[in-house]
Parts: C-alpha cells; structure tokens; sequence
C-alpha cells in the first residue's frame, strides 16, 4: 500500500529555513516558468467578504520534478483580534508520474511565507539597484519581516525604515528587526517619507487603497510591491507604474487580474500590449532587467504555483533523507 508522509510545521522549520538556498530554489523555479513547459492553471480565489477572509488554492506542474503540490492558503484577517494568526494553510504532494499523494504538508502557511520572502530576494537581485543604503517597508506583519530578512540576503543595506497604519506596531517592528539584522530600524510617520529616502522599497499590506504616489518616485529606487494578491487590493498608484522605466511580473496573467498591473491597465496608464516582462524570463536572460543603477523599477509579485511545487518538492526531499515526519498507510 502506497504511504503518505505528514509533515507538520514544526518538522518543516527544521528542515526548510529562510537562506540563500531557498532563494536560489525560487529563483530557479521562475527561470523554469520561463524556459520549461510548465503548466500552472489560474489561481482559484474565494472571497468570503462578512469574516474579512480570503481562500486561494494555487498549483503548478514542472516537467522534470517528482512531485507537484497543490496548496490551500486561507487568510482571515480580523483573526488577530481573537488571538489566531491571520494566515494559515497546508500543501498536498501528490507524484508527478502517478498522481498519489506523497505528503501532507501541515505549515500553518510557514511555507508559503518563507517561499514569498524568497521571490523578493529574487527580485531584487535582478532589478534592485547595486548598491542599497536604505532599505523600506510598509507594513509591520510577518512578511514584513521576513521580506527584509530576504532582502539582506542579496543587498545588504545600512537601515531600515518602516512605517504602518498602527504606530505601536511600527515602533514595535523597528525593536524586533533591529535586533534581528543588527543594524538601525526606524519607524516613520508616512509611506511617502519612507520611499524618498530608500533606495528599495517593499510593500507587504492587504491595502484596497494606494499607498505609493507616482510624485515620490525617485532615480535609483526599487519597489517590490507583493501584498495586491486578490481583486480589489491595491498598494501602489497606478501611475507609479506608468512611470517606471521597468516593471516586471511574476506571472503576467496573474497580475492584470489581480496584482498592481490591473489597476493600472484598468485606468488605461498602460497598454495591454506589448506586457511587460516575466521575472522568469529577467533570469533567463529572455528579457532585460536593470540596465543601470539610475532607473526606477517595479516587481509587481502575486504569488505562483510554482513557488509552491518547488518549495514543497525540496520541504518533502530533505524530511524523507532525514527521516522527519510519520507515515500512514493511503
């Protein structure tokens, strides 16, 4: 009979951290998505509007790995007012020769955190500028954090600035983060103080309103802008967008519907054709990325199958050599 291995989150934190490996995984997930017959069908997405949550189920076939995941990611956002996390969630492996499941991934969306965090470095390892002095972030939860662990990894820089819509959780953000990279953590009275001043700028907010105005925009600055997953959500004025001298998707079917790119082709800023270019296709070498440490340049990041396939092939690989999790009979 067949087995199936169950993973909770506790035996996938001791295998799978936030490091250099992880971001070369996704990375090399993304130039897959761009060289390889993969086959990543559109994210199925409910809305669930009176409980302020969300549901997203997300999968990717890639030729050439053993498995393919299929990942349930729930996000119930007034949860911390009753004690629970907002996020959560689990990835099924299933064989990519027989379709029986491999594993149960119980993450608690630990997965997808550390695989989102991920996909940020890779951005900014292709479109950030070379040399990064001050770092921001907009928002004070958990990919906040972990967005700029990330981000450390591929462009050190000398400070951080933070700035969120509840001022406690801000100052609270510049303690923990000081102490985590070791160097000064700010926080600052207005997103628009935070984007003149760095040189890259993450946003990490379920924001339905523009947090970034296209007057900020400076030469040198780099925007990552990864909370606009869903329809309706919006971080960055559409016209920021339009005066980019780059933007570049993840996945550009995913992002005119649901990430930064709709709003702007929606307020007619950008034309539908020529789309812009693929991350995956930046890493392969199919597509420019920065061209010079003066231009302003926007990820627009919502998130794909693939990231899950691939950190869950890797999760599932190294707990089987380790001999980490319990099996049950299918």
């Amino acid at each position: 009979m067949p087995t199936i291995r169950i993973l909770t989150e506790s035996d996938l934190r001791g295998q799978v951290t936030l490091d250099l490996a992880l971001v070369e995984l996704i990375e090399q997930a993304f130039a897959a998505l761009a060289t390889k017959a993969v086959v990543m069908p559109p994210i199925l997405s409910m809305e669930i509007p009176e409980r302020h949550g969300e549901v997203d189920v997300k999968t990717a076939y890639v030729p050439g790995l053993e498995g393919f995941a299929i990942k349930i990611s729930p996000g119930f956002f007034d949860n911390p007012k009753l004690g629970l996390p907002s996020l959560n969630g689990l990835m099924v492996l299933l064989s990519a020769e027989t379709g029986i499941v491999q594993a149960l991934l119980l993450d608690n969306g630990y997965l997808t955190d550390i695989r989102t965090a991920a996909a940020g470095a890779v951005a900014a390892r292709h479109l950030a500028p070379s040399r990064v002095r001050t770092a921001a972030v907009l928002g004070a939860g958990v990919q906040a954090e972990l967005q700029l662990e990330a981000l450390s990894l591929v462009r050190p820089f000398e400070e951080l600035l933070v700035w969120a819509r509840d001022a406690a959780k801000a100052a609270a953000y510049a303690a923990k983060m000081s102490a985590r990279l070791g160097l000064p953590v700010r926080a600052v009275a207005s997103p628009e103080e935070a984007v003149r001043a760095a040189q890259v700028v993450v946003t990490t907010t379920p924001s339905r309103e523009p947090l970034i105005r296209a007057e900020w925009l400076h030469p040198g600055l780099h925007i990552t802008a990864m909370g606009s997953d869903a329809a309706g959500k919006n971080e960055l004025d559409p016209a920021v967008l339009a005066h980019a001298d780059l933007l570049v998707c993840d996945r550009v079917s995913q992002c005119s519907r649901l990430g930064e790119l709709r709003s702007a082709l929606e307020a007619g800023l950008l034309p539908a054709e020529p789309a812009p270019p693929e991350l995956g296709q930046v890493i392969a070498g199919l597509a420019a990325g920065r061209r010079s440490d003066e231009q302003v340049t926007v990820a627009d990041l919502t998130g794909t199958g693939i990231q899950d396939t691939a950190v869950a092939t890797a999760a599932f690989a190294r707990c089987k050599a380790a001999g980490v999790g319990s099996e049950i009979e299918a």
